[in-house]
């Protein structure tokens, strides 16, 4: 989902996609679900041209949190892979 999808989605403030509050919002998301043990959920949020990627500030987070992001490509790959992997898990127990 892009920043610009995710924004036109949100109906209860007015954000915009480079918005230092959404970047809050993702960052507080993804130390959440890191600790939960189900990875950075903000890893699915990337720009909509381009790298078709997260931005920056979600590798600094990554970073910050113990990741290794030398590759950012293969860090993206990964963390989405163990995302999917666990909310796979949560609606399956769900349904």
């Amino acid at each position: 989902m892009s920043y610009s999808d995710l924004v036109a989605e949100i109906r209860n403030c007015d954000l915009k996609p480079r918005d230092p509050q959404l970047a809050h919002m993702l960052d507080d998301i993804s130390t959440a679900e890191h600790y939960a043990g189900r990875g950075m959920l903000s890893v699915v949020v990337v720009h909509k041209s381009g790298d078709q990627m997260p931005g920056p500030g979600f590798f600094e987070l990554a970073r910050s949190l113990g990741h290794d992001t030398a590759d950012k490509q293969s860090f993206w790959n990964s963390e989405l892979q163990k995302v999917h992997l666990a909310w796979s898990r949560n609606a399956e127990a769900i349904g």
